[in-house]
């Protein structure tokens, strides 16, 4: 008996899409979005969680999306979005926990924190963390995804000038920190 070959109806379906072109985009950029997240959350699970909202959403609304090369943009802002969501919701945490939280708990968690990350670090991360929002994320979607200023203000819905002046006042913000922390009377 001879058979014929397997026709592409007979090997299964093939992925639709929308399916192909998320698993493309997850598959190309997923660990850069999720270190993006992560470094503006800090919590590597709200992270990932984020960033996985970000491709569901884009899934969801990619048969209505025109520009496919908007895509990336679409999921970077997709991800600002859900950081600013977590870090509201870390803020209203912390404020009850602070609340009902004795001393030395806090103490502990300090003490935990300075084993797991070095001074320097440390004090990198307290810096951007007293920078106002939008600074915190202009200064990590430049420096750590090296976007152009063009991609940034996409991402973040604002003019190229907004990003090049902002990330100039972020940096001068932090030299002055900087300086003033290590000078020496």
């Amino acid at each position: 008996m001879v058979t014929a070959p397997l026709s592409r109806r007979d090997a299964g379906p093939a992925p639709a899409p929308a399916d192909a072109v998320v698993q493309e985009l997850y598959a190309t950029h997923a660990l850069s979005l999720i270190r993006l997240a992560n470094l503006l959350v800090r919590d590597r699970a709200d992270a990932e969680d984020i960033v996985q909202d970000a491709f569901t959403a884009l899934y969801r609304a990619l048969p209505r999306l025109r520009d496919h090369d908007q895509l990336l943009p679409y999921l970077r802002t997709a991800v600002i979005n859900g950081c600013r969501s977590a870090l509201r919701g870390q803020r209203r945490a912390a404020q009850l926990a602070t609340r009902d939280r004795p001393i030395e708990a806090s103490a502990a968690a300090s003490a935990e924190a300075s084993v797991l990350l070095n001074e320097e670090r440390r004090a990198v991360f307290a810096a951007m963390s007293r920078l106002p929002r939008r600074s915190r994320e202009v200064l990590v979607l430049r420096y750590y995804l090296d976007l152009a200023d063009r991609e940034i203000a996409e991402t973040l819905g604002v003019s190229r000038g907004t990003v090049s002046s902002t990330a100039s006042r972020a940096v001068a913000a932090l030299t002055r920190e900087f300086r003033s922390d290590h000078d020496v009377d």
